[in-house]
């Protein structure tokens, strides 16, 4: 019914539809952002890890605080898996969510904003204080069009902040963007290029680990178990794995110095912080083996986690002891139908192929697609760069038989030092395949099949 009324109907009606929906969820609850410090995180990838950076060192610094990002949603210390295959929940969900942090008195409601979630109004009748930038990449094009330019403004729309500041507690909170200097878009925002921005002045604050920034991350250090960083002649350590992970956690350390967070309880909070549902997230059950649980699904993600994976994989000990290993790379990739992406597909694919050792193709969520012809075109680009099908490329439809493969693939091969990435989902909790929505979880499933081994 919905395929057939978006065929009939004009977009712009749903737009409008959208957007109606929206505020009247917002004057439903009573506006609950208003009352509230709002930070928003758009941008294509980190949206999720630098929301719970920001969340642990708020929390540390004495801050009740509020998240709702793709993997989890917390109150304050309560936590839930974000069950709703989506980003941004439900324009009346999203209300409900702040107007329930508002009433457990947080001070702050993280909200990663995706463009998605915006094209639908989502945002509409948010009162965003703070908005961090992390990066810009193409992904989701078919929802616009295909076109980069369109997805490029339909971001820029959050950066539209209200005419005032809040005052809270007596407080004035001013408005602010945080953007990555490293990325090539970031003079876009930061300086309000875009049609729908507003003209305002804003206290506008960069950072970044290759380029001139307000704040600059340097001496990083990659550790089998952290990451070390210095800032502003500050040391820092992170225990989520990857040195792209500094960029997530960059934002956490400028905004709570923003609310004058001491350096001790910033450390503190980005130690804290040993577990994002979904994101690099290690499955340990004393096998031999290294098993990490990803959400990485397209081509920036796949190379950053594939780049960690290989210092990972081919170096143990610490400076200045550190030596080469023989050990290999098993990858579990796939892609999503449903009209997504299919262009990221032998991206995949050649990623995989060119950094692993051994690549398996499994399902992600097939929507009403045809599920080998996902697998098929991901596979095709394994092969043509140099994997060989039943050797170290296997095709396998169904993705709990397809994790048993990975990691009976890692038992065989006897080698303490490999690693297995699941990758694609990370924390989602269902599968959907035709029109069924299948109850699902990787790390889960991961478990149940390492106790089978």
């Amino acid at each position: 019914m919905k395929k057939f009324l978006k065929k009939i109907i004009p977009g712009k009606v749903f737009l409008i539809y959208h957007y109606l929906m929206a505020f009247s969820a917002a004057l439903y609850y009573n506006f609950p952002s208003k009352k509230i410090i709002v930070i928003g995180i758009t941008g294509t990838k980190g949206k999720t890890s630098t929301a719970n950076f920001i969340w642990s060192c708020l929390t540390a610094g004495g801050y009740k605080t509020g998240i709702i990002t793709t993997a989890n949603i917390r109150i304050g210390e309560k936590e839930v898996l974000n069950e709703y295959h989506m980003t941004m929940p439900g324009c009346f969900k999203i209300q409900k969510l702040i107007a329930q942090m508002r009433k457990d008195n947080c001070k702050f409601c993280i909200i990663e904003t995706t463009s998605e979630g915006i094209k639908q109004s989502r945002h509409i009748g948010i009162d965003y204080d703070i908005i961090i930038f992390t990066n810009l990449s193409p992904e989701h094009l078919q929802s616009h069009n295909n076109n980069f330019e369109e997805y490029k403004k339909t971001k820029a729309k959050i950066f539209k902040f209200s005419a005032t500041n809040k005052i809270i507690n007596k407080n004035e909170i001013e408005k602010i963007i945080i953007a990555n200097k490293d990325s090539e878009y970031a003079d876009y925002f930061l300086n309000n290029k875009g049609p729908s921005l507003t003209p305002q002045v804003v206290k506008k604050i960069t950072f970044a680990m290759n380029n001139d920034a307000d704040h600059v991350a340097k001496n990083i250090i990659e550790n089998n178990d952290s990451v070390n960083f210095e800032l502003n002649e500050k040391k820092f350590k992170i225990n989520i794995l990857g040195k792209f992970n500094i960029y997530n956690a960059l934002p956490a350390i400028i905004i709570s110095k923003i609310f004058n967070i001491k350096d001790e309880k910033i450390k503190d909070g980005l130690n804290n912080l040993k577990i994002i549902p979904g994101r690099m997230e290690e499955i340990n059950l004393g096998q031999d083996f290294k098993v990490f649980v990803d959400y990485a699904h397209e081509g920036v993600s796949m190379k950053n986690l594939l780049e960690t994976a290989q210092n990972l994989n081919r170096l143990i000990g610490d400076p200045p002891m550190r030596r080469k290993i023989k050990s290999k790379i098993i990858i579990l990739v796939g892609s999503e139908g449903g009209g997504r992406d299919k262009a990221k597909r032998p991206i995949i694919g050649k990623l995989a192929a060119q950094n692993a050792d051994y690549v398996i193709v499994t399902n992600v969520d097939p929507y009403d697609d045809d599920p080998k012809k996902i697998l098929e075109d991901i596979a095709l680009a394994c092969q043509e760069f140099g994997k060989i099908r039943n050797k170290n490329l296997f095709i396998i439809e169904d993705r709990r038989a397809g994790i048993q493969k990975a990691l009976s693939l890692a038992k065989a091969n006897a080698n303490k030092n490999d690693v297995v990435l699941i990758t694609g989902k990370g924390a989602e909790q269902s599968m959907i395949i035709g029109d069924k929505k299948i109850p699902w979880d990787d790390r889960e499933v991961v478990k149940e099949e390492l106790k089978k081994l």
